[in-house]
């Protein structure tokens, strides 16, 4: 079996709207941003307090790419 080697796991520089947390998951996972996008935003519905604590963690533990 061959194992596809994927990026590493960095927030985005180009696909980015605030931090490039989306951005830099959907390169991780191969997928659009979109959908990420789309998950912290109804994660924000309940009250806020879910998404914004997601987003955030990711924002603290996930290293910016390297320019």
């Amino acid at each position: 079996m061959s194992e596809e080697k994927r990026p590493p796991l960095r927030r985005s520089r180009n696909n980015r709207m605030i931090a490039g947390v989306c951005g830099g998951l959907a390169e991780f996972f191969g997928i659009s941003a979109f959908w990420f996008r789309l998950a912290f935003l109804i994660a924000l519905i309940p009250g806020g307090v879910p998404g914004i604590t997601a987003y955030l963690l990711f924002w603290l533990i996930v290293p910016k790419a390297s320019e």
